[in-house]
Formats: structure tokens, sequence, C-alpha cells
């Protein structure tokens, strides 16, 4: 099955979507944008030219995703969330060829109104609260809150807040999948 598409959708000449994926009403799709299968792109959603956005990816209404964003397989982004493209825009400066790459990994959550600075990584599975302001690296699994950003915590693959320190040795288990996680100093992994 091809992707579907409402009649207000605007689908520029040369973007590749992927079967199954949803195109809601007044989308705008760039003609160098690239789209996985199985994609919802909510009401009101704008992909650039130089996007990426992969397998299983939501992204909710009145979302901007601007060049030099990747978006790996199953990201998850809030009603309203903004993504930059460039760190220090002006009106009368011209500034296309300053444009930062971001990258989100697998599975990460952004909240919405949520607000990603251009120029980081966002490591899998982290989950950014709603109105936080990101401003530098995240890493994987990663807790981030506020205005700017901090990690306050640790979350498993499921989306649920673990039992851990920000830093430090520890183990802990996500009680809806089972798996185990270890804190080794400031990274997480799936033990």
């Amino acid at each position: 099955m091809k992707y579907e598409a409402h009649e207000t959708a605007i689908i520029d000449k040369g973007a590749e979507i992927g079967s199954r994926s949803r195109i809601w009403h007044w989308v705008h799709i760039c003609g160098g944008a690239k789209i996985g299968s199985d994609v919802s792109l909510g009401q009101n959603v704008f992909v650039g030219n130089k996007v990426i956005i992969g397998n299983n990816c939501k992204i909710q209404n009145n979302v901007s995703i601007y060049d030099n964003v990747y978006l790996d397989e199953g990201v998850f982004c809030g009603p309203s969330m903004v993504f930059t493209n460039v760190y220090n825009p002006r009106s009368l400066i011209e500034r296309k060829d300053e444009y930062q790459d971001t990258y989100v990994n697998k599975g990460v959550t952004l909240g919405a109104n949520s607000t990603i600075i251009c120029g980081i990584t966002i490591g899998k599975y982290a989950f950014i609260g709603a109105g936080a302001v990101v401003n530098k690296d995240v890493p994987a699994y990663a807790l981030m809150v506020g205005v700017p950003a901090k990690h306050i915590g640790w979350v498993s693959e499921y989306g649920e807040r673990l039992d851990l320190p920000t830093k430090g040795n520890a183990k802990a288990i996500c009680k809806h999948t089972g798996k185990q996680y270890e804190l080794k100093n400031t990274k997480l992994l799936v033990v």
C-alpha cells in the first residue's frame, strides 16, 4: 500500500514517501525530503528539502522539520515542538551556508513545545520533556527537562523513568518489559 495524503497536503515533486505513511491536513513536504514507511505527519507539518525521517516516526501538529534535521526510526515529535537549523539567525543576513546538522536517534521522544537547538545529537530513547530547550548533546536514555534542559534521570526503552542516579554505578529493571539497565558513570547500557 502506498501512502495516504489529505487533499489539502502539498507534496512537491521528488519527495520520497514510504508505504503506509499518513499525511494529514495542510502538510507541506518539499521535493528533497525522504520519509520512511508507517510515518504519521499531523496537521500543519512542514518538511524541508534536506530532511530524512525514519520509519515509524510520529510528527504531531504544527511541527516544522527544517533542512539538516535527521530523525531515526521511531522518533516522536510532540505538538508544536521546534527544530532550528541556524544557531544565530538574522533576517537581514543570509546564513543558509551555516546550517548545522541535528541528529535524533532511534526511539527518542521530543515533548510538546520543546525546542531543539541545531548542531546537536540526541541519543537513542532519550526523553525530552514538554517545553524543554535542548542546546547540547543528549546521552542515550537520558531524561531532560527545563530551560536550558538539564539531565534529571534515565528512561527505559518503554518510556518509563528508571530508579537510577544521573551518574555513578547502578542497575535497574524496567517494570513493564523486564529489560535490565546498567549505569556506568554517565552512560546507561542495556544489559
